[in-house]
């Protein structure tokens, strides 16, 4: 990458020390447009590829299932390399924040082209999304989150400021995802386009292009200040062999903790975030009712309102482990409250709540928690690998999207799921239904046409895939909580964080002063 040198790519940011104007723009708005067509993606791309696309039933079910982790693995290959070439990127603007401004144009072009499926043969079809999906997941969001995901780290060593960075950040993924994915998409939008591919393209293009300023934003109003106390010689040592890096990496038990961590954790959240829409459809409520998926959403969210007051003030009086051990033994007991009582919305509801006041420590702090391994295993080897350490860590993310996503893809189809179908008319619907031998959830009578005239029909699904989806979206994250508390006994990293930093310092100014 070009050094950037220009002043037109400075940083707004001179302070060394974190400002008001850095938090609520580079580290509030400045992600708000790429964590919002994220979070849009992660709840909804597997709708839009069964429900309106209709590839459930592509090369008998292969298709969906196989796909998604095949991307994965290539995925993976392109964190390890932007890993690589982030830990030897070193320009007057960071090493992590001048591919932001790189994927600030990316990630819209590429978000696009997700949705602009071609209505051609089954092989084209095919061929399209797996192009336009590694384009966006294994290359403009890789760049965007491995530089995003590595602001917190890199913007300073002040123990407290770090931390009110990460929750200022997680505000805006709970705003996208909490809020406008999670309230206004079922209540308003989806009702409203139902399976209509054109408004489907017509929504994502907007949402994708509302990315592009925000992230310049980001851009504009964040500092690498520990990237700038490295001197020459440490940023030659950035440039070590990348096997040598994973020693290092997994030689370190906090490392290796904190990956484990992820990796329990990523697998329960995955499963259900795509269960979320499935369950609300089928289980709980009626397809797009715009009222079982907002109340689930929002009862459920408002703990994580009041987390923005809470949580950083009981992480700094007992610690960020502790209070994230004591926030996942909840969080296992509200999902089993729901798992036990799936189709009984007042008891859902309760649960959900209980959940997600377990949840808020995770949440809130975990990056903060991240920095301190960090910074731990720069104490301990006198060497930063801010990169390679945040390419494990979206492998981790990626990979689990991926197998998580063609598991519950083959676990839907192998249990018989069926997509909505369209109309023109209740007896073209009943003539469909049938000929197919399938039941309306909804007496077709009781059914509204679209603005357009379109009649939107959602199957009654079997008792078994009911049971995937109930299990994927409050049941296995009972065992993933519980085996979460485990490890974070373990995870003991903050116990002499204080003194390793102090250390850390006066190496730099040693160094500095030679």
């Amino acid at each position: 990458m070009a050094k950037l040198s220009s002043p037109v790519f400075n940083s707004r940011i001179k302070s060394e020390n974190v400002t008001k104007p850095e938090k609520w723009l580079g580290y509030l708005f400045g992600p708000a447009g790429a964590l919002l067509l994220n979070a849009v993606l992660a709840t909804y791309l597997n709708v839009y590829y069964t429900d309106v696309l209709n590839l459930t039933p592509l090369w008998g079910g292969v298709f969906l299932t196989v796909f998604p982790i095949v991307s994965k693995v290539i995925d993976a290959v392109t964190n390890v390399l932007m890993g690589q070439v982030i830990d030897r990127t070193h320009t007057k603007q960071g090493k992590a924040r001048p591919w932001l401004l790189l994927a600030a144009f990316l990630v819209p072009l590429t978000g696009i082209l997700l949705f602009t499926v071609p209505e051609n043969n089954d092989t084209v079809k095919a061929l399209w999304v797996m192009i336009s999906y590694n384009l966006f997941y294994s290359f403009a969001y890789t760049i965007f989150s491995m530089s995003h995901s590595l602001m917190v780290p890199l913007s300073t060593r002040d123990g407290t400021a770090r931390g009110g960075l990460s929750v200022f950040n997680q505000i805006t993924t709970i705003m996208m995802s909490g809020i406008l994915v999670a309230l206004v998409f079922p209540m308003v939008i989806m009702p409203m386009i139902g399976v209509d591919k054109s408004k489907w393209i017509t929504l994502m293009s907007i949402l994708s292009i509302v990315a592009l300023p925000l992230t310049l934003l980001e851009y504009y109003f964040t500092k690498e200040r520990v990237t700038e106390e490295s001197t020459k010689a440490e940023q030659e040592q950035s440039r070590l062999p990348f096997l040598k890096q994973m020693k290092i990496l997994f030689t370190d038990k906090y490392m290796i903790l904190m990956y484990i961590y992820f990796f329990v954790y990523t697998i329960g959240m995955t499963l259900k975030n795509l269960g979320l829409v499935y369950y609300c459809n089928y289980v709980l409520g009626t397809y797009n009712d715009g009222i079982t998926q907002m109340l689930v959403s929002v009862i459920g969210g408002i703990p994580m309102g009041i987390g923005i007051f809470a949580v950083w003030p009981l992480a700094k009086k007992f610690g960020k482990r502790n209070v994230t051990m004591f926030g996942f033994m909840l969080y296992a007991i509200g999902s089993l409250i729901c798992w036990l009582f799936p189709t009984s919305l007042v008891i859902v509801l309760i649960g959900q709540f209980i959940k997600n006041i377990g949840g808020l420590p995770c949440a809130y702090v975990f990056m903060a928690l991240f920095a301190d391994c960090l910074d731990h295993l720069e104490w301990r080897k006198d060497i930063r690998m801010d990169g390679a350490a945040m390419s494990i860590y979206n492998i981790i993310a990626v990979a689990m999207v991926g197998i998580m996503t063609g598991v519950f893809n083959w676990l839907l189809a192998g249990t018989g799921y069926i997509a909505p179908i369209t109309a023109e008319s209740v007896s073209e619907a009943a003539s469909t239904l049938a000929a197919n031998g399938w039941t309306a959830q909804v007496a077709l009578e009781n059914l509204k046409l679209a603005a357009d005239g379109v009649l939107t029909v959602a199957m009654q699904q079997s008792a078994g895939v009911n049971w995937v989806i109930s299990f994927a979206f409050v049941g296995l994250e009972v065992f993933t909580g519980i085996i979460l508390v485990v490890i974070l006994k373990f995870l003991n990293v903050e116990k002499n964080i204080a003194s390793e930093q102090a250390e850390i310092k006066a190496r730099h100014e040693g160094g500095s002063a030679q």
